[in-house]
Order: C-alpha cells, then sequence, then structure tokens
C-alpha cells in the first residue's frame, strides 16, 4: 500500500502529498518520490506563481475547475499538500493510470 501513501480521501475531497520541482522544461506528473507525488512545473517559484500554476494544472488533470485546487501546506517549499475539492474517484483512478501508479 505504499503507492497509495501519496494521497487520500478527506469527504469529497481529494488531498495529494506532493514533491514539486519547479521550473521544469514541462508540466508532467513524474511519478512517485519519497512517499509523495513528483511534479515537475514550468513555472518559477516567485510570489506563489508555481503553487497556482501547479494547482491548475493538477485541477486540469482531474477534470476540475481550478478554483476546486488549493495549497494546504507547504506553500513555500517542495514538499507540499494539494487538495482537490469534490474530485470524482474514477477520474482520479483514470488520471493515476495515465501517470503510471
Amino acid at each position: 500500500m505504499a503507492e497509495q501513501a501519496f494521497f487520500r480521501w478527506d469527504g469529497e475531497d481529494l488531498i495529494l502529498r506532493l514533491r514539486v520541482q519547479p521550473k521544469a522544461a514541462r508540466d508532467q506528473v513524474a511519478g512517485l518520490h519519497g512517499g509523495a507525488l513528483k511534479v515537475r512545473t514550468t513555472a518559477p517559484p516567485v510570489e506563489g506563481a508555481a503553487n497556482k500554476h501547479l494547482a491548475q494544472f493538477l485541477a486540469k488533470e482531474l477534470g476540475l475547475p481550478k478554483s476546486a485546487a488549493s495549497v494546504e501546506r507547504g506553500a513555500k517549499g517542495k514538499d507540499k499538500e494539494l487538495r482537490l475539492a469534490g474530485a470524482d474517484p474514477e477520474a482520479f483512478a483514470a488520471a493515476r493510470e495515465r501517470w503510471g501508479l
């Protein structure tokens, strides 16, 4: 069950544990990193730009509106928790399959 350590459900909300790499060549989910989902984002870590871009990217990956995603913890670090409000379990399962998880 170690592969499931990177997420949990809080009612209808999905909480993802993330390890973020800003200033990457492209936006992508890059597998697992120490019990967290590794995500590469093209945005620089300046004035919250990477957090905003990260939230929008993952909301889009799960078919949610941009406003459904918010950084819960770790706004100033590489390790974060992201809340995706109203996430669909089937859409999450499909995304995990696309990501190879």
